[in-house]
């Protein structure tokens, strides 16, 4: 059995690449079983754990199963450590034989950030120039990578965060990538004249009360919403999805993860009027985005389908190859 750690996965995956194998996936027969979303309390921010399983469907070759075991504790920010920790264990699919102990944090960073880019390449603007990046913790520079590659037109960044100086340090290390080569990359703390002028927002917080108003949208724009993970957490307003055609990576977003879940419940924002979701845009039954005028909005908590592809995609490129 193999040990993938991050750096191993960095190699291995380009956000074009793991935004191609996000659609193949949505588009293809894995199964994906509701996952488990365990509450754990703690003094000060509780936490989660979670157990997400998937696989290839019977008769597929190559044959996987996979399942990511990841906690997510707010509270590490505190302590210096990522918020998100997590393990990947990717079978064959065929035996159950392990093949691979994967960095599940990093894996998580790459296919969450995909799935927004896959969403983005069908709602987003074709000409959007701005993005605006709302928080800039670990997964924002993913974010940022990933959308500058679904959308090449982009060519000002602009980073916000609580602590204007965190998101300062990342603009200046974002500034160098040579993957965002032509795009500047800035930071400051007008997160209001920013998103009023902005093609795509990116949201990646961990926040309890909305930061973006959909009051602030201009026509056209594309709000993604990656952040809110639990039913205490929302980025967006009830005006926000009242204004836009909404998207949701899988329908476990009308029960779970905030924003969409929270308007739900509270009977702001009805259920039926969620356009699609990411199977419908990656097998076409819906189109996306349907004319520059439009705002949409597309809301995820994540799926074992992205964990799976991403997993499969690193035993791939990783030169593993098949399982035996």
């Amino acid at each position: 059995m193999k040990i993938i750690d991050a750096a191993a996965v960095d190699a291995a995956l380009t956000p074009q690449a793991m935004t191609d194998a996000i659609g193949a996936a949505f588009a293809s027969d894995l199964v994906a079983p509701e996952r488990h979303h365990h509450h754990i309390a703690r003094d000060g921010a509780d936490a989660a754990a979670l157990l997400m399983p998937a696989w290839t469907a019977s008769g597929g070759k190559p044959a996987y199963l996979g399942v990511k075991i990841v906690s997510v504790f707010p509270g590490n920010a505190t302590r210096g450590l990522p918020s998100v920790q997590g393990s990947y264990i990717l079978n064959d699919g065929e035996t159950g034989a392990p093949l691979a102990v994967i960095d599940g944090a990093r894996l998580t960073l790459h296919r969450t950030a995909a799935a927004s880019a896959y969403a983005a390449r069908h709602l987003a603007r074709h000409d959007a120039r701005l993005m605006v990046m709302v928080g800039s913790g670990a997964l924002s520079t993913f974010l940022i990578r990933a959308h500058c590659a679904a959308r090449p037109s982009i060519r000002h960044v602009y980073i916000w965060n609580r602590n204007v100086h965190r998101a300062v340090e990342t603009a200046a290390a974002l500034d160098r990538d040579p993957l965002l080569a032509n795009v500047a990359v800035d930071a400051g703390d007008a997160l209001e004249t920013a998103v009023r002028e902005a093609d795509l927002i990116s949201c990646a917080t961990m926040a309890s009360a909305p930061l973006v108003r959909g009051a602030w949208l201009k026509e056209g724009a594309h709000l993604d919403l990656v952040g809110g993970y639990s039913m205490a957490t929302r980025e967006a307003d009830d005006e926000a999805l009242a204004r836009a055609s909404v998207f949701i990576d899988t329908p476990a977003c009308l029960k779970e993860g905030g924003d969409v879940a929270i308007a739900v419940r509270s009977g702001a924002f009805s259920a039926d009027r969620v356009r699609g979701d990411l199977r419908a845009l990656a097998t076409g039954a819906h189109k996306g985005r349907a004319s520059d005028r439009e705002i949409t909005l597309f809301k995820s908590i994540g799926a074992s389908v992205e964990d799976l592809a991403a997993a499969m995609l690193v035993w791939k490129s990783a030169g593993a190859g098949s399982p035996p």
